[in-house]
């Protein structure tokens, strides 16, 4: 047996595995960080094998109320992901898997490659409407990607959606991937119109760095990027210095800033309550936004969340809430599961990239609905 992880994104180190089928791994932290929770290996010579993969740091990890009731995935190909049995005993998290194949993919949820965010970028490149700008570069050398599409010449107000702001949650940009496909449909009647009226940018990948290092929540530094947004610099967090940058040139009408959680079953939608600007018609947007979605799609739920912030208690240092007060827009925070959507629950994927790309398309055509009094 070979356990490795010396891959794009990969992360976990190999205690022992001298007793055949069982083996003990331990999670890599975050550079410069004590967060982990992210993990991502590959086990070889394991056909017809009954393997325990048993994770002995699983109670220091960043969210532990994130393995109750959790599944991991696995794969053979990288690109059909299943969940596998998974327990945790509030000491060690225990994947129990006899692979059909010689060599098995196990992940915290599916992965979301630098090799597969450039063929997005390239993908989206043969979309006329498309037009891509490097706004700067990470503190590893990486580029920080924007995509453009309509035409800010024509268009009377501007769209921004930003995602995986925090590496390890996947989920966010394969959400962008969706949306994306939708966006470069020409046909499609909804994209015609929403492009007539705006002009769309979006930030697939907000954290480059932490995504191929396999870090769960910062960047190169260690930063939280989502606590960069009041004070960001440079020589800690120039991914979020560079996007707010022009973020200032272009102005904000609506945005969105794309997550995963990893203790909450349920998609949800985080609006920006507590900010100072917050009021009775931001409140109005904000639930008209979220019904009209889970009209659309019975995948978003609106019942569970997090709790609103109280009046002036807003933390200014998150994307969505400093945006909405910066701009006076409706900006809101999308979370979806590392586990499974439990209203609608699917036992042999869970949540899952497909998902993921269905609900960026329905909240497309909520925007569309919901336009006049939304923008």
């Amino acid at each position: 047996m070979i356990i490795s992880s010396q891959f794009d994104a990969g992360n976990i180190e190999c205690i022992d595995q001298s007793d055949e089928g069982n083996i003990r791994l331990s999670i890599r932290a975050d550079h410069q960080s004590e967060f982990y929770q992210w993990f991502y290996f590959r086990a070889a010579n394991v056909k017809h094998i009954a393997c325990r993969y048993v994770i002995d740091n699983a109670a220091g990890a960043a969210y532990t109320g994130g393995w109750k009731d959790y599944r991991a995935v696995a794969s053979y190909d990288r690109e059909y992901w299943f969940r596998v049995d998974t327990s945790f005993d509030g000491k060690q998290l225990v994947i129990e898997h006899t692979s059909e194949q010689d060599q098995v993919y196990f992940a915290y949820f599916a992965p979301y490659s630098m090799e597969r965010h450039a063929d997005l970028i390239a993908f989206a490149l043969d979309c006329e409407q498309c037009q891509v700008e490097t706004l700067g570069h990470t503190l590893d050398g990486q580029a920080i990607d924007c995509l453009r599409f309509g035409d800010p010449d024509k268009a009377g107000k501007t769209l921004w959606m930003v995602a995986r702001q925090h590496p390890g949650e996947t989920m966010a940009e394969w959400w962008m991937e969706g949306l994306i496909n939708r966006l470069v449909d020409e046909n499609d009647p909804v994209v015609r119109a929403v492009l007539q009226n705006s002009v769309i940018y979006l930030v697939p990948n907000m954290n480059p760095d932490g995504s191929r290092r396999g870090h769960l929540r910062t960047n190169a530094a260690g930063i939280n990027l989502n606590r960069e947004w009041h004070q960001s610099s440079l020589e800690k967090s120039p991914e979020v210095y560079h996007v707010l940058e022009k973020m200032k040139s272009t102005g904000l009408d609506f945005g969105l800033d794309v997550h995963g959680d990893e203790a909450l079953p349920y998609n949800f939608l985080a609006g920006t309550e507590g900010i100072p600007g917050w009021s009775k018609a931001r409140q109005g947007k904000l639930d008209l936004y979220k019904q009209t979605l889970a009209r659309i799609n019975p995948d978003f739920q609106t019942e569970h969340g997090y709790p609103a912030n109280s009046a002036g208690k807003a933390n200014m240092s998150y994307c969505s809430n400093a945006l909405a007060e910066h701009f006076s827009a409706p900006v809101m925070t999308l979370e979806m599961p590392f586990k499974d959507a439990l209203d609608t629950p699917d036992n042999e994927q869970g949540w899952s990239p497909e998902r993921s790309m269905k609900l960026a398309s329905s909240c497309l055509d909520a925007l569309y609905l919901c336009w006049d009094e939304m923008i």
